[in-house]
């Protein structure tokens, strides 16, 4: 009687069965000596048998119908089969004679009714072990869903930790961040960004190589980065802390669908080009270099522009430096004005207590409703597309009260911080700034820029909301800011040149 010797590991658990061929063909072979059994070819397999389509096994199985071999030599039947399919067809070749006899180191096997049925009950168990492991598995998963916890590889960004957890990575974060914010500013292409990210050193996890234009894409493209994460298209709230706000996610997708293209100047640099417009049409005022100097002048493309003739570089750097000047504020009335401001924080405490109850209330009722949203797609009452959709809704909705705390607690105070340190910078920006720095400058305080007849406008709007009470009457300090009301309980600051 001849026989195959079949040895088979399954690649799902690699890593575990680096030995299990070598130690399977030892022991089996053993067994061929004591025995005295005729080998027609040895057959090795590295595929799971969970399910059919293994060519080395169904390459034995039609050798075998055609008669080279009578029987199969393995370590154990769940060696031969761990699917319904693949286990019939050896079941049915013992029922039509095409195999007479099969033999196991670790398992006796005879050719009658009752030997066929115990290994039906073999080829059952190890199905059932397959089918066990992959719902454990599943169960594993949906638990660590339900933590918050994602189930796969971190991305650039964020390390695993071995143990379950995703954690910040300190070295590459900060440069997600800063690719967050290139893109943000929709001044770069995809391929500029590209470049800038290798630049400062963001590369792949893996190979630690540059990234390609569509990994730069799919990191500012994936919401993991603000503390969500989509699981076969479910969004699921991450217990990992998040890298950059929504705010900035959404901002950056509203730049990836504009698919903004910014002029590409290859010749020269002109460091104020495109910071101002027509006053007069509203084209954007370009630059051109004539012997030695440049020249800045109104694009025209609209057509009936009156304006004519042209304003030097080192002209339109200075009448940007004074009225960069004009929004400065000396030392004295900095040091007030921040001293006034750690006394608002100060009161603002008091609301953060109930501000905080309020949000965690808001919370636990976001909680219950997704709960309840569940319960009425385990019971049927809604389908799979609504229990997504309305998921997501109460989950961006949860994700907006964890950025957005609400309430008066002084979150106008980092605003007017930031505006006042603007305004003590001026003076400096004016009389010592690069032209970098001045266009930067501008671009950060200034809107409605303009240019006509070498006369330079622009309006200073530095607005931010404050609840109208009997604090209002203290910004009447601020010299040369008037509180417009614009809307019910607020007030914007404006400052016009």
């Amino acid at each position: 009687m001849k026989y195959f010797l079949y040895a088979r590991k399954s690649t799902d658990t690699e890593d575990k069965q680096i030995l299990s061929i070598p130690s399977q063909l030892t022991e089996i072979r053993e067994y061929v000596r004591k025995e005295r059994l005729e080998i027609v070819q040895e057959l090795q397999e590295a595929r799971t048998a969970k399910m059919p389509g293994r060519p080395i096994f169904d390459e034995m199985i039609h050798r075998i119908e055609s008669g080279e071999a009578d029987g199969i030599i393995s370590w154990h039947p769940d060696r031969l089969a761990r699917n319904s399919i693949d286990g019939g067809k050896i079941i049915y070749l013992i029922d039509t004679g095409k195999i007479t006899d099969l033999r196991f180191p670790t398992y006796r096997f005879d050719n009658s009714a009752q030997g066929k049925f115990m290994l039906n009950i073999i080829f059952g168990q190890s199905k059932y072990y397959v089918d066990n492991l992959s719902e454990n598995t599943k169960r594993g998963i949906r638990e660590k869903l339900r933590r918050g916890e994602y189930p796969g590889f971190a991305p650039i960004g964020y390390v695993n930790d071995g143990k379950g957890k995703i954690l910040v990575d300190e070295a590459s974060a900060p440069l997600v961040r800063k690719l967050y914010a290139l893109c943000a500013e929709s001044r770069h292409t995809l391929e500029e960004l590209q470049k800038l990210a290798t630049a400062f050193g963001l590369v792949s996890k893996r190979s630690k190589k540059p990234l390609a234009i569509s990994n730069v894409h799919r990191i500012l493209s994936n919401a993991f980065y603000y503390g969500v994460f989509f699981y076969k298209g479910e969004l699921f709230h991450g217990a990992h802390e998040p890298i950059i706000s929504k705010e900035l996610f959404d901002k950056v997708q509203d730049v990836l669908k504009m698919r903004s293209k910014p002029t590409l100047y290859k010749n020269r640099y002109y460091v104020f080009r495109g910071l101002i417009r027509c006053g007069e049409c509203g084209c954007v005022i370009t630059a051109e270099g004539q012997k030695g100097h440049t020249y800045y002048h109104c694009t025209k493309r609209k057509g009936g522009c009156s304006q004519k003739g042209f304003i030097r570089e080192e002209k339109l750097a200075l009448m940007i430096s004074e009225a960069i000047a004009k929004v400065g504020i000396d030392d004295k009335t900095y040091d007030a004005m921040i001293a006034e401001l750690d006394r608002e924080k100060e009161l603002a405490k008091a609301t953060k207590i109930h501000s905080d109850l309020t949000r965690e209330n808001k919370l636990r009722e976001i909680d219950k409703q997704l709960s309840r949203l569940l319960d009425l797609f385990v019971e049927g009452s809604i389908s799979a597309d609504e229990y997504k959709a309305k998921k997501a809704s109460l989950i961006n909705k949860k994700t907006h009260h964890l950025e957005n705390p609400g309430g008066t607690d002084g979150k106008w105070l980092e605003p007017m911080r930031d505006f006042l340190t603007l305004a003590h910078q001026a003076s400096y920006v004016a009389r010592a700034g690069s032209a970098e720095e001045k266009t930067d400058y501008v671009k950060k305080i200034c809107s409605n820029r303009r240019l006509a007849y070498a006369s330079l406008s622009y309006s200073y709007t530095y607005p931010y909301k404050l609840l109208v009470n009997s604090r209002e009457e203290k910004l009447g300090w601020l010299t040369g800011f008037e509180p417009v009301r614009t809307e019910p309980q607020s007030v914007v600051l404006t400052f016009t040149l």
